[in-house]
């Protein structure tokens, strides 16, 4: 599932994590937006937003090896 960090330029902790399954993000000169299936989840202003994190889950290691061979 597609997730964010949203790191806020003032770094007062209140940093904020969206995730949504059919989450996008797009930058343009003056917003930061980020959109799900049914429109605008959240935006903000750039010069207020320090950074934008991609998040992925960790994978897990048994879903890592592979599959049994047949004999």
């Amino acid at each position: 599932m597609p997730a964010y960090l949203i790191v806020h330029a003032e770094r007062r902790g209140d940093d904020t994590l969206i995730e949504d399954d059919a989450l996008t993000v797009q930058f343009d000169p003056h917003w930061v937006t980020l959109f799900d299936n049914t429109g605008t989840c959240f935006a903000a202003p750039r010069e207020k937003i320090h950074a934008v994190i991609r998040v992925d889950p960790e994978e897990d290691p048994e879903l890592l090896e592979p599959a049994p061979q047949k004999e």
